[in-house]
């Protein structure tokens, strides 16, 4: 009997090789697509609520605000993981607000040490630009809700019955310095023209003050 020579085998045995090598990659390509079928199934099975997105938003107080008064506008962020620095200017009218002071808040900081600053602030164009705050070091982001920072701003005029502020420049990083996408709009105040009651009482004392003078005027007029 013939003997196969030793190409053929060599051919054979690479054949059935490739045949058993491509038997299993076949089998493993349905053990991946079977595993991840289960993981999806579990995943949904297991799936929480649809989480909401982060959101930039200002709380001012008071609101309404008065003209010749001043508001605080606490910038905020809710429901954000993993917060490690951020950014953002804020545009608004300048013959309504001129800003006047700037406060860190405490978000950030509850995660360990930051630094922040309020950016440049420029009333006559009513703008205040690039304000940031950042972790320091290799340290987790802070999670939940909380004050980013703290403007104050001297009403200076009441023009309609509410001004508008706009964010611009947002950026938002994780401790691993990946973007993080925030929600943010325009943010209203309102403002009333009618003066405070602080501003009464001047007005009221300066009165009196005018009604005495002219009475001792008056009286030296009598006397004469």
């Amino acid at each position: 009997m013939p003997t196969l020579k030793t190409p053929v085998r060599k051919t054979a045995r690479q054949g059935r090789g490739m045949a058993m090598a491509m038997a299993q990659a076949l089998a493993g390509r349905w053990t991946a697509r079977l595993a991840g079928v289960a993981l999806l199934t579990a995943a949904a099975l297991a799936a929480p609520a649809a989480v909401a997105a982060p959101s930039l938003s200002l709380v001012a107080t008071p609101n309404p605000a008065s003209a010749g008064s001043t508001v605080e506008l606490d910038v905020r962020v809710a429901d954000i993981a993993d917060l490690y620095a951020y950014q953002f200017s804020l545009a608004f009218d300048p013959s309504v607000l001129r800003a006047s002071s700037y406060g860190t808040g405490g978000f950030l900081s509850s995660a360990g040490a930051a630094s922040s600053d309020g950016g440049a602030v420029d009333n006559a164009a009513g703008t205040i630009s690039f304000a940031y705050g950042s972790l320091l070091g290799a340290v987790p982001g802070a999670n939940g809700d909380g004050s980013l920072a703290r403007f104050r701003f001297d009403i200076i005029g009441s023009g309609s019955a509410t001004t508008t502020l706009n964010f611009g420049d947002v950026v938002f990083l994780d401790a691993g310095l990946n973007d993080i996408a925030v929600r943010y709009g325009p943010q209203t105040i309102a403002v009333s023209s009618v003066p405070e009651p602080s501003a009464y009482l001047m007005f009221g004392m300066g009165l009196a003050g005018i009604a005495a003078l002219r009475r001792r005027k008056a009286t030296a007029g009598a006397s004469a």
